[in-house]
């Protein structure tokens, strides 16, 4: 019964995820790209006969899900989305190989911003509309998303939620039934790619430009229409409008839909991990610009200013935009925007890294042990909002941030052995797992240098940063698979 309600899920979404292309598919009518169009058909039409034929045998199955089925279940869905919306990249231009595809669709589900395509300005609009689309897919979360419109996926939601979300705190809801969580979120995640389409457009940006962008800002997944990213218009109201945007989306959702529904500002004024977050961007944006002006990289402070806070909020929140090649600012700032996207946004948003709430747990708790080398006899507490953080969550904490920093080295050992030299392998490791796209040498631009190994094990570490962690290494454990 376990086997096939997991099959029966498992087919379910892989026809969910084959419906992905559909949108592309009528902007492709819409702009008389009938040879792409063909390709996002095919695309629909075979994993979607594939998925009926896994979900239609064991439809009326009914099995009360474990958690530890839901991290098996997310696990496979987030690979059978990767490798099903690799399929357009493959029959349509660019026409990449399985290996190049499947690192592009799992780095828009993933919300990384990486890539492997040269010559974004050329590919057919079908094609950058399908691009932009998987960041706006993966930024909440396919997972989510299916609990909120596929009523099969009420059995057992919140087990898959719970391996879904992020933070430290998972099992908080929004309201009493999981499912209209799920609703809950993607209304706030819908209206703020409305709101922030607006402002582009309003901005400057022609629509289509407009609402690709916005897809990908509000999800923070860094993917652009073209190869210059926000070069390409070299706006300081475009930069300020995507600084805002990306701001909003490093933040908790959970935020936003309480706000939202008692329409007052209180839940931002009173939560401790957003000021954080908000302290923390400041303070780097300050740090990096006034380095760059002193250095002379930009003639006047507030040109300083406006890309050094846009690169700050770009690289912290892990969405990947860029405005000029940072990697050739001087000093520290290149290493240090890489460093900051291990922090990441705060807990319940699209961002990736570790979580603004686990590092500031983790810092306290380092201080508390510092303080009781001083105090033996004393008691000290790891507070989080003047509330104290109860034990299971600090000890939680500490093996997750453990866990992610081996990971980062066991990635960076294993593209290292693939041939990357130290400082790719390093920023590879760092902007996959963390879910933020531009990297330092090699990869600065894009993983075109990386060959097959490279490519794999850079994907993989994604979907691992996605899921955080613990949901993916659960899998690798012998406990797990023993009944």
């Amino acid at each position: 019964m376990r086997f096939q309600a997991i099959l029966r899920i498992l087919g379910a979404i892989l026809g969910f995820s084959s419906m992905m292309s559909l949108p592309a598919l009528l902007v492709a009518v819409a702009f008389d790209e009938w040879d792409v169009a063909d390709a996002f058909l095919e695309s629909f039409l075979v994993p979607a006969i594939v998925g009926l034929a896994m979900w239609f045998p064991f439809r009326k199955v009914r099995y009360e899900l474990r958690l530890r089925d839901g991290f098996l279940i997310v696990t496979g869905i987030w690979l059978l989305a990767s490798a099903v919306t690799a399929m357009p990249f493959m029959l349509a231009p660019p026409y990449l190989s399985f290996t190049d595809a499947f690192f592009e669709s799992s780095s828009g589900l993933t919300t990384t911003g990486a890539t492997v395509i040269v010559g974004l300005d050329s590919l057919p609009k079908s094609v950058l509309f399908f691009r932009q689309s998987l960041n706006f897919y993966g930024g909440m979360g396919i997972v989510i998303l299916a609990i909120a419109i596929l009523p099969m996926l009420r059995v057992g939601g919140m087990q898959l939620f719970r391996a879904e979300s992020t933070g430290p705190v998972k099992d908080a809801k929004l309201t009493p039934r999981i499912a209209e969580t799920a609703k809950a979120l993607w209304l706030v995640y819908a209206g703020l790619v409305a709101a922030c389409t607006v402002g582009y457009w309003l901005g400057g940006m022609s629509f289509f430009d407009a609402l690709s962008h916005a897809l990908a800002t509000i999800a923070t997944g860094g993917f652009s229409t073209h190869d210059a990213s926000f070069a390409h218009w070299d706006s300081s109201l475009i930069d300020s409008i995507a600084i805002v945007f990306m701001t909003l989306g490093g933040m908790n959702f959970g935020l936003h839909f309480i706000a939202w529904r008692r329409a007052s500002t209180a839940a931002y004024q009173h939560d401790s991990e957003l000021k954080s977050y908000l302290r923390i961007l400041a303070g780097v944006s300050l740090l990096i610009g006034v380095t760059l002006w002193f250095s002379g990289t930009f003639e006047s402070f507030p040109q300083a200013m406006r890309h050094a806070t846009f690169q700050t909020v770009s690289n912290m929140t892990t969405t990947g935009f860029t405005t000029t090649g940072f990697v050739a600012w001087p000093s520290f700032i290149p290493l240090a925007l890489i460093m900051i996207g291990f922090v990441g946004g705060s807990s319940g948003s699209t961002s990736g890294g570790m979580k603004v709430a686990r590092v500031i747990m983790a810092v306290r708790q380092g201080t508390r042990e510092v303080k009781q080398l001083v105090h033996p006899h004393g008691q000290f507490l790891v507070k989080m909002g003047g509330r104290r953080v109860s034990e299971s969550i600090v000890l939680s904490v500490g093996g997750f941030c453990t866990l992610y920093v081996l990971s980062f080295v066991v990635v960076t050992l294993a593209l290292a052995t693939t041939g990357a030299d130290p400082v790719t392998a390093f920023a590879a490791a760092a902007t996959t797992l963390n879910n933020m796209g531009p990297g330092l040498g090699e990869v600065a631009m894009n993983f075109q240098s990386l060959n097959d190994a490279g490519v794999w094990i850079s994907a993989f570490a994604m979907i691992i940063g996605r899921l955080e962690v613990f949901t993916v290494l659960v899998l690798l454990t012998p406990a797990f698979w023993r009944e």
